[in-house]
């Protein structure tokens, strides 16, 4: 066995017990129970997950995936209505942090459906595909220690999907080309940002020298390469992005003119233009997959307005792209942004605004609806006070 956690059960009147894994960094179930395609029916799996029990299948994974789907319209049933029902959240921040708490409680819930998966990465369960491509794209390749492994079905289909978008790509008109997000990389599945870039004018000089921060699948080093950028530095602090950057610049036959580096935030020097998409919602995420979404207090907004001016050629630029839905809960406010702007020592000279044109900015029934239909992303164009 490895430094993985390990669960454990009984089986056949044996205690036997695998490596517990888990990208998303749930912690191992306390209660496992075997299960297979007689054992349980969905309304007693999906009480049993509530109550803190995994279930291992040792049936058919076809069934297993049957199981995971019949359990999810349980948990998103609407409940009943009861005496003494909660009331209606008095403001948009209640509303996103019960939001969030049912997300969670609902992520806790389908993760209990568990697969076991061999040392190398096969599951021997009647009609399971083979996944092992997906595994070694998010898990990397094994480790060669014996002893199988126990994941939740959830995450590995998670694993499955990231595979397809990788090997498909996401289609970004503003560069005529495909971009390849890696498992755990956000996907510019979101137009907007990329779009605000596309047509911003570059500051002069910025065709000699531009900073990417955060560069993720490096999808706006690339656009500002193929804008007539000679020479773009992109950074970002996470190894996949780092791989998945890199991949996507080769594909692009951009290696020329952009070379990616592992930093957190700023590369060393300066430049005429420095662009950051930061996290957009000030909040701490629930899994490591979530921090291109979710920044505890702003920490990446923070650092990069505070930042900034150090890194600025005179008479240049740093774009800042970011979404107000922020404030559109409440979890920040105008008068925030603008006073981390001047504790930076810098200035706005501009701002470009777009509206979402995301499915749930449309989506009534969404419980953050008013938020998402209000929402605005911008490029703020700041520069040395």
């Amino acid at each position: 066995m490895s430094s993985f956690p390990i669960v454990t059960w009984t089986q056949d009147g044996e205690t036997r017990s695998a490596r517990w894994r888990s990208e998303g960094g749930s912690p191992p179930p306390r209660k496992l129970v075997i299960a297979d395609d007689n054992t349980y029916t969905a309304d007693a799996a999906y009480r049993l997950a509530c109550e803190g029990t995994a279930l291992l299948w040792r049936g058919d994974f076809q069934n297993a995936r049957q199981m995971l789907q019949a359990m999810a319209r349980r948990a998103d049933a609407k409940p009943r209505r009861v005496r003494g029902a909660p009331k209606p959240p008095a403001s948009m921040a209640e509303a996103f942090n019960r939001h969030r708490l049912a997300q969670s409680q609902r992520a806790r819930v389908l993760a209990s459906v568990l697969i076991p998966v061999e040392a190398d990465y096969a599951i021997a369960l009647r009609r399971a595909p083979d996944m092992r491509e997906a595994f070694v794209e998010g898990w990397g390749p094994p480790d060669g220690a014996s002893g199988g492994y126990a994941a939740s079905l959830r995450e590995l289909l998670g694993l499955v999907g990231a595979h397809e978008w990788r090997k498909k790509g996401v289609p970004i008109p503003a560069l005529d080309a495909h971009i390849h997000p890696h498992y755990g990389v956000f996907s510019p599945v979101r137009g907007e940002y990329i779009a605000l870039v596309a047509a911003a004018a570059l500051p002069p000089g910025a065709e000699h020298l531009a900073f990417d921060v955060g560069t993720g699948t490096g999808v706006l080093a690339a656009l500002l390469a193929r804008r007539g950028v000679m020479r773009v530095i992109a950074t970002d602090q996470d190894a996949r992005a780092i791989a998945c950057a890199r991949e996507n610049i080769v594909r692009l036959g951009l290696t020329a003119r952009i070379e990616v580096a592992q930093a957190d935030m700023f590369p060393p020097g300066r430049a005429a233009l420095i662009v950051c998409n930061p996290p957009w919602v000030p909040a701490r995420p629930s899994s490591p997959l979530e921090h291109a979404i979710f920044d505890p207090d702003s920490r990446m907004l923070r650092a990069f307005l505070s930042g900034l001016a150090a890194h600025l050629e005179p008479g240049a630029e740093g774009w800042l792209i970011l979404s107000d839905l922020a404030e559109h809960l409440g979890l920040r406010t105008r008068e925030d942004l603008l006073a981390l702007i001047d504790a930076g020592g810098l200035k706005v000279l501009g701002r470009s605004d777009m509206k979402p044109h995301h499915p749930k900015a449309f989506d009534a029934s969404d419980p953050l609806h008013a938020a998402r239909k209000a929402e605005v992303t911008s490029l703020w164009r700041l520069a040395i006070a």
